[in-house]
């Protein structure tokens, strides 16, 4: 079923932030009555790429790259926003899918301070487990309540009902306060704001492509950033688990500036040549092994995550992509070509489905001249249909 804002008495305007680890992107829309977002601006700049990857490197250089984003977004002089929204990709969050199961000899009575409690304890564990990659000051910046079963059923209105077994499915989000108050503090230099409402890539993928594709109840997302990759699993419409690895779009640059003995830059042009058909043959002859075999690299732990992630539950076969526009077609060719027919799992045969502006279409609406950024589009659609009124 489909999860609408209650319609507004105007159109409102609203800010957000797309926070990779390859590009920042800012956008401004109004919600309409219609519930369909009209983007009337955004702008997306590439965060500088480095031959040697470093989190705190990396950070400052989002943290930077924000800046210019927001910078350009206010000087576009359009209005102020009523709220501000953010949405991370990797490495920027982690989040994780948790089964909650309480069982009692006699019946309990569910109450809403019950729910927090177990909440509670699940967001410490949570916050334990990501020590290593926060630090102590974790911030959760998603609580969603995915279902909730008494005694083997699932109810939408489970407070104050008696039972005996209790299972509740929540998604948690963290992310390190460091960061989100840095990015709070880079904003608020030029936008007024009561505070700023976090998400991650993840569920605001997730629940576009629910909303707009119900029948489809299990699939594959996978994120394809600049420095990680990201592979969640849904299934019967619950994200149910997800799984990274260390290998993005960058991987494929560094290894071609290496494997060429050539500059970041020099290595991104060639790679766009060899995409568009455009490379001299005699460069063709020595980059075509050269991404051989780092394309062969990444696809070694797309399927050892695949395996990992699967455990004794088929894995569907519908995949959406997400992933820069320029690359895209690198990652199709080495993902269609290899069907995963290792896996005696798998439902069927894979159908490869980009998340791009051309799927989305007639899901927002733009602006004149305006540049369609899917990852942008995704973010509108998402806090117009599910956030601006929670």
């Amino acid at each position: 079923m489909s999860i609408f804002s209650k319609p507004k008495e105007k159109d409102e305007l609203m800010l957000v932030f797309n926070i990779g680890s390859s590009s920042v992107g800012g956008a401004l829309f109004f919600i309409q009555k219609s519930g369909t977002p009209k983007i009337i601006f955004s702008v997306t700049e590439p965060i500088p790429l480095e031959e040697k990857t470093d989190i705190e490197r990396l950070q400052s250089l989002t943290i930077q790259t924000l800046e210019i984003v927001s910078h350009k977004v206010y000087q576009a002089h359009l209005g102020a926003p009523s709220q501000t929204f953010c949405v991370l990709s990797s490495p920027w969050y982690a989040s994780q899918t948790r089964m909650i199961n309480l069982k009692k000899n006699t019946p309990f009575v569910f109450t809403a301070k019950l729910a927090d409690e177990l909440v509670q304890k699940e967001i410490k564990i949570f916050k334990e487990e990501n020590l290593a990659k926060y630090g102590p000051l974790a911030r959760v910046i998603e609580l969603k309540n995915i279902k909730t079963m008494l005694n083997g059923y699932e109810t939408g209105n489970p407070l104050n009902q008696k039972a005996q077994e209790l299972q509740m499915t929540v998604f948690i989000s963290v992310s390190g306060e460091q960061f989100l108050k840095k990015v709070e503090d880079t904003i608020s230099q030029h936008f007024h704001f009561k505070l700023i409402k976090f998400s991650s890539l993840a569920m605001a993928s997730f629940a576009v492509l629910r909303d707009i594709h119900p029948e489809q109840e299990s699939f594959i997302l996978v994120d394809i950033g600049g420095e990680v990759t990201d592979i969640f699993m849904i299934k019967k419409s619950i994200l149910r688990e997800s799984i990274s690895f260390p290998l993005g779009r960058n991987f494929l640059t560094r290894g071609v500036a290496s494997g060429l003995g050539a500059t970041l830059d020099e290595a991104n042009s060639i790679i766009s040549l060899l995409k568009d058909g455009h490379a001299e043959d005699s460069l063709a002859k020595k980059i075509m092994p050269i991404t051989g075999q780092l394309k062969e690299t990444w696809l070694k732990s797309f399927q050892e995550s695949l395996s990992n992630i699967s455990g004794d539950i088929s894995i569907p076969s519908v995949i959406y992509i997400t992933i820069d526009k320029e690359i895209a077609d690198l990652f199709s060719e080495t993902i269609k070509t290899e069907q995963f027919n290792q896996y005696s799992l798998t439902e069927s045969k894979f159908e490869v489905i980009f998340l791009d502006t051309q799927m989305l279409h007639g899901l927002a609406v733009f602006e004149e001249s305006v540049v369609r950024d899917s990852g942008l589009v995704v973010d509108s659609i998402y806090i117009s249909r599910f956030l601006a009124n929670r």
